[in-house]
Formats: C-alpha cells, structure tokens, sequence
C-alpha cells in the first residue's frame, strides 16, 4: 500500500501513542514528591554528618588552643611521633602526575592577551573553536583524575537534581493545563484537587532549585580546590618554578592574577556552564518529546527550522568575547599590578615625593581598564538587541503559531490532543488544556534554547579563561622541567656578527642553550669554566656575560671574599650556586641542598611568630622532631645580641608583622640567627650584614667559623678581609676575574704601602693643625679692628 506525505503525521503520531502506554495524560505529581524526599532525606543525611564532623574538629582544635603554649607543644609533639592520631595532611602532587600530564599540555596555539611577542606566533584565535576544546580536556584531567572522587560525586548529585527539575517542569505543566481546563469547565472538585497537587509539588520543586545552586556552588569551589593545589604544588618545588616564572621567562606577566582571580573566574564559570548548558540540553530533549504529543510532527518540523535559523544568525553575529575577557583579565592584573608595586615601595616613594607621578600611573592604568570595559558594553548593546528581538519576540511569534496548529488544524495535531477528544472532554476544555499545556511548555524550551543561546556566549567568555589557565599550567610545567623559551641562535648569531663588524661569530647565552652541568654532593663548591651570565628572557642578543671562564674551587675551612664594583656579578656567584640562574656552559659542583645555606642581601622576614622568624624555612613541627628547643634558641639570639626581643616583643609565641617591628640592623642579625640555627656546612652571605656595627660583625663571623661553618662573603668592605683566606676579586673589565690567597706576599706588599700612604697623611695632620691656628688668630685680629660701616659682624671660626 502506498504512502502519501500527507498521511506521515498522522502514522507517526500513531506510532507514538502506541509507544506512550500511559493510560491517561493526567499528573501524577505524588511520585515526584516522594522522588524528592527520598532524595532530600539522603543528601541531608550526609550534609549533616559531614557538618558535624567538622564541628568536632572545631571543637577539638579550639579546646586545645585553650591549654596555654605548653599543652602546644606537647600535642604538636604528640601529633609528630604519632601520626595515626594526626588528622589527614595534604596530599601533594606527585612527580609521577606531573609527568605523566606534562605531555597534554604543550604550548598553546593561542598567543594569550598581554604575552610576549615572541610568543604570539599563532593566527589561531581565541573563542569556542577545536583549540579551546583541547584545553579543556587538558584541564578535565586535573579536575577529574579519577572516576572515584569527590568532584564526581558532585556532579553525579548534581546531574540528579538538573532532571529532577526537568521531570518536575514537565508535571507542572500537565497540571498547569489541568487546573485551567478544570476551571474553564467550572469543575471545582477537579480545580480544588489541583491546587492541591499544584501545593504539594511546590515544596521538592524549591528545594530541587536550592540544592542546583547549592551544588553548583560546590562543584566550583571542588574545582578551586583541585586546580589550585595542583598549581601550587607545580609553582611552589624543589625546582624554584615560582623564581623562574618571575625572573627566567616573561610569558606569564602577573603570575598572582593568574592564580587567585583567573583560576577562580574560570571554574566558577565552568560550573556555571555546566547548570546552564546541561540542564537547557535535557529541557530541550525531554520538552520536544512532549511538545510533538501536542503540536505533532509538523510543528516540530517548524521548531527545528527556527533553531537551525537561530544558531545560524547568532554565531554569525556573536563578538569575540574570549578575546574581550582574556585582554580584560590583563588589564586587571595590570592595575593591581600597579597597586602592589606602590604598596611593596611606599617608603621609597615616599622619600622621593613621588605621590603625583605615581597617582598618574595609576590612574593611567585604570583608565585603560575602563576604557576596554566600556568598549565591551557598546559591543554589548547591538548584540542583546538582536539576541532578544530573536529569542523572546521571534520564538515567542514562533511558539504561539505552532501551539495554534492543533486548533486551526486538527489534523496535524499531537496524540495528547486527539486522546482528550476521544476521552470525553468537551472540545474548548480540551483546546485549552492542550494550548495553556503547549504553551507553557514552550515558554519552558524557550526559555531553555535562550540560555543555551547565552551559554554560548559564556563559552566564548569561558575560552579566554581558559586559555590563561591552560598557559599558566603550560608554562609551569615546562619550567618545572627546565625548559625555557629562547630565542633563535642562528639568527642571533647572524645578527651580532653584523654587528660587530667582524666576521667572528660572538658567544651568545640563550635559555633554549643550556649546556653546562651541575653536579651535587661535592665537599665543597667547584666552578670549572662557567661564564655568570645574566639570562635574559626574550632578549634577541642573549644574556650578557658578566664573568667569563670562572675556575674556583673552595673546599671545607676556604673562607673566601667575593669582591668588586657593583654590577660585576657577586650576586650572580650565589645565584649560579643556588641553581637560581642556569649554567650556560661548565660544570658547577656543590654541596646537596641541606649541607649549604644562603642569606641574601635584602632581610627577609615570613608570616608567623617569632620563633617562625629564627627556624625559617623550618616548621615548628620540624624544630620539634628535631629535637631542638627554646633555650637552644635563646641561645643563639645570644650570639647574634638578640636575647632581649623575646621578652620585648611578649615571648616566642607572639605573632605581628615583623618586616615593621624590627629595625635593618636587627632584621641582619636575625638571619645570622637562622644561620647558627640550621648550622650548614657551606654559607653564601651577600651584604647581610652591612647594618651591623663592626663589634658586633666580627663576633658573628667567628662564631660562625668556630661551629664549622665555611663562608663564603660577598661584600666590597675591606673590614671582611680578616675573616676570610681566599679573595675572588670581579674587575668588570670584559669579565675577567682574579683569585688570590689573603696573607700571601703580594698581600703584604700591599697593605704596607697603604700603611705607609697612612702614615704619610698622618704626618702632615701637626702642621695642618699650625695653618688652622694661624687662621683663627688673623680672624680674630680683623674682627677686633670692627667694620668700617659700623655694622655688627658674627664671630665665628672657620672650622
């Protein structure tokens, strides 16, 4: 038998009665209620148990801060011996998951806003596109690292409440229909039953809202929380990536935007899309199934013509709003960036008097922010226009037209329509049941493809966090492995050549060159032809040799003197020692980690107590397993003249901002102070203590001498000379260097011509002295003989 067109409607409409076994289309909203109460009564129950358990924590953690400092330390000392009373610590990151998620994220092939320009070498451009996709899938595999977790829980819980919601629109709508059909046909029994079932159904389907926001909320701050440990645990190693993201490599500029505001905005923007995207996704599926019972294939046909038509003009004329986020994300960074600056060189500023240009600065900086801000909302205003003429007047012409297609023609109506005729309801009563259904319905997927309109528009939003997330993780992971962006060597080398007017090729240092070795362990501090070279990420002419071919070695009880004008490269010794600087070219041999210590030139000061200030990088945890006590401390602010800040500043236990408390010569000695405390065998000391009186210097160096510490002092005073044995002397002519013996002939020598320069000008101090009474006495003659003019004049000497 032949099939007509006309007829296909009709046979699936019929297919999809048969499907639907239902034995009436009237509510049932008691199921849904109890649904939600069975779900209501188990996340209740574990919201409240893992409440309480936090309460229990609380509890026990103030009760112990009310013990007094003794009863601390003996928990914290019962916490270190014994860990199964211990709660649970942090678990870091472990190198294994940095290795084996170092491979999804190479460099990006969206140059990110504000980067360098050497790293903007892609046309690839920022928005919902197959890069951004890539990202996120990257990114999925440290929000998510395994089934089992507890983000998975979230969104499962989560997932469960978005259909409920769903499951619950659709009763609400049936009953909608329900009560206005009951009403038209002056059915109270029915009207009155309604309204109770519409009261009923009120209770889960608020708590169903909450408990999506609720969750929403959580699944963010799982996010957070997993993204930022990860990012932390990469920043913060063994491998110094936070000095090297800040000193080595310009690709991230404002590393702290990054971390506190850019991770936050995207995974809040995450789980947004998640509840904004997913739940309009199931509205849309599960709303056409029941609008084509209504409106039948036809009008379906129709809606699906006007979601095509949609997508296509709104993609067509959507701004790029990944891009616009990801600028003004910088410009954020930008102006706090500038706050910072001013709140890290306030004293100095405020010696300068600098209060205007740096008020012009700022400003300067603001206003570039809100200029972009506003060029985004004058963006803003075409598109809403046309993003609401066409979701809420066109689809809302569109809804009312397909909701009329069952009243004007029957024909193409759905099942629901032709089954409330064939059960007896009169034909208004059915009419208007099956329109107020539709029509609610509608709204509902109206309401469902406008957010999904918006959501795209998050998602290119989305895109611009992304990708400076992604960069951030990106160039974390490459330094944490000891790879830097350089520039091209061939080029470089060409260039300079050029330059030099010679046909010799000069040296050029570039981080993409590492080739020097650095080995650890040694009994002492070796540099066998290793150039100090400043690194200069980005710079196309390398970095610049300070020290050319250094060959020291200093051994156990070689104190040594690092001398020379300022900017020769003392301080880059440390930092070539340190691994704070690469080794260009070379071997650098030196102690492991815990066999040396560095004290820098700028005193530095951390968050805590005062005791945290003498054990710094030490825990009190770990003063405590080691075994080292108060009064050990006590002594050693004793040889650094310290003893009496514990009773000034109220014990050891007193917190404040010590960078303010004390002065620079106290800061000084409380490094020398960690210094005694943590006793290494090797210890770099850069200008530390050119604040201290010379009395009190000198006791500290040999102190330190006398516990065995071998120093190494970088300073330009000759005062340090008799502390030390060895001298390395950075002229800062072309990097050449020299190193001598202190003691030696030659030494001697020199110090007996400059006692003998001394001696010299001592010589001529009596007969300066003569010349001055001399003066004073033909002074004193004139000023006697008084003025020719009878004014009076001031006597006074001329010394």
């Amino acid at each position: 038998m032949a099939v007509h067109s006309k007829d296909l409607p009709q046979q699936i409409n019929s297919v999809l009665d048969a499907v639907h076994t239902r034995k009436s289309s009237a509510p049932r909203p008691l199921p849904a209620v109890a649904l939600v109460g069975f779900i209501a009564i188990f996340v209740g129950r574990y919201l409240s148990n893992k409440q309480a358990k936090a309460k229990k924590a609380e509890a026990a953690a103030s009760k112990v801060s009310s013990e007094g400092s003794s009863s601390v330390l003996e928990s914290l000392e019962a916490k270190v011996l014994s860990p199964k009373k211990t709660t649970r610590a942090i678990k870091h990151t472990s190198p294994e998951t940095f290795e084996r998620n170092r491979k999804f994220f190479p460099p990006s092939k969206v140059a990110a806003a504000g980067s360098s320009a050497s790293s903007a070498k892609s046309s690839v451009k920022v928005g919902v596109n197959k890069e951004f996709f890539r990202q996120i899938e990257a990114i999925f595999k440290i929000l998510i690292p395994k089934l089992h977790c507890k983000e998975t829980f979230i969104l499962v819980l989560h997932t469960t409440f978005l259909v409920l919601r769903t499951y619950l629109s659709v009763v609400v709508a049936r009953l909608d229909g329900d009560i206005v059909k009951d009403l038209i046909a002056g059915n109270g029994k029915g009207f009155i039953r309604g309204l109770g079932y519409w009261f009923a159904i009120a209770l889960p389907a608020t708590y169903t809202n909450s408990m999506i926001r609720y969750l929403q909320s959580k699944l963010s701050i799982a996010f957070r929380t997993r993204l930022t440990r990860y990012v932390h645990d990469l920043y913060l190693n063994d491998q110094i990536t936070y000095y090297k993201a800040l000193n080595l490599d310009d690709r991230i500029q404002g590393v702290d935007q990054y971390i506190t505001t850019d991770v936050a905005k995207f995974c809040d923007s995450l789980a947004g899309l998640y509840s904004n995207l997913g739940k309009p996704l199931l509205d849309t599926i599960i709303f056409n199934y029941q609008l084509m019972r209504s409106i039948g294939v036809s009008g379906m046909g129709g809606l699906f013509v006007s979601y095509v038509v949609t997508a296509f003009l709104l993609r067509m004329v959507t701004p790029a709003f990944g891009k616009l986020a990801a600028v003004e994300a910088k410009l954020e960074g930008d102006f706090r960036s500038a706050h910072t600056r001013l709140i890290t060189n306030a004293e100095e500023v405020a010696f300068y008097n600098g209060a205007e240009l740096e008020h012009s600065i700022l400003t300067r900086t603001y206003k570039r922010l809100i200029r972009h801000i506003n060029s985004i909302y004058k963006i803003r205003i075409a598109y809403n226009m046309f993003e609401d003429f066409i979701i809420k007047y066109c689809w809302s012409a569109v809804g009312l037209t397909l909701c009329a297609l069952p009243v004007f023609f029957p024909a193409l109506g759905g099942v629901d329509s032709v089954k409330d005729i064939a059960n007896g309801d009169k034909v208004v009563g059915a009419r208007t049941k099956g329109f107020i259904t539709s029509k609610r319905l509608m709204m509902s997927l109206a309401d469902a493809g406008g957010r999904m309109m918006y959501s795209y528009k998050e998602m290119s939003e989305l895109a611009g966090s992304t990708l400076r997330v992604y960069n951030l993780i990106s160039v974390l992971h490459q330094l944490q492995a000891g790879q830097y962006e350089g520039v091209d060597l061939k080029t470089a080398n060409s260039a300079a050549s050029s330059e030099d007017g010679s046909g010799d090729e000069k040296e050029l240092y570039s981080l993409s060159d590492i080739r020097g070795r650095i080995e650890y362990g040694y009994e002492g501090i070796r540099f066998v032809g290793v150039p100090i070279v400043t690194p200069s990420p980005g710079n196309a002419n390398g970095g610049e040799e300070l020290v050319r071919g250094l060959n020291v070695d200093v051994r156990p009880g070689d104190h040594m003197l690092v001398t020379g004008p300022n900017g020769v490269g003392k301080t880059g010794f440390a930092r070539l020692v340190s691994g704070l600087w690469p080794v260009f070219r070379g071997e650098l041999a030196r102690p492991n980690p815990k066999d040396i210590f560095y004290i820098p030139q700028r005193a530095y000061l951390s968050i805590g107590s005062l005791r945290d200030q003498v054990i710094y990088p030490h825990s009190h945890a770990d003063m405590i397993k080691a075994g080292r006590t108060d009064e050990e401390l006590m002594t050693i602010l004793k040889h650094v003249h310290l003893a009496y800040i514990p009773d000034r500043e109220g014990g050891w236990d007193t917190v404040k901002e010590w960078k303010d408390v004390f002065s620079g010569g106290e800061k000084q000695r409380m490094n020398m102070a960690r210094l005694f405390y943590h006793k290494p065998k090797f210890a770099i000391l850069d200008e530390c203590t050119s604040a201290v009186s010379s009395d009190v210097e000198g006791l500290m160096y040999n102190h330190a001498k006398d516990v065995g510490i071998t120093l190494i002092t970088i300073s330009h005073r000759p005062a340090l000379f008799k502390y030390h044995l060895h001298l390395l002397k950075l002229t800062g002519d072309h990097g050449h260097w020299e190193f001598s013996t202190i003691g030696t002939a030659e030494e001697r020598q020199s110090l007996e011509k400059e006692m003998a320069s001394l001696q010299a000008k001592l010589d001529e101090v009596e007969d300066l002295k003569k010349r001055h009474a001399e003066i004073q006495k033909e002074l004193e003659v004139g000023l006697n003989a008084g003025p020719v003019d009878g004014t009076k004049v001031q006597k006074r000497g001329l010394f």
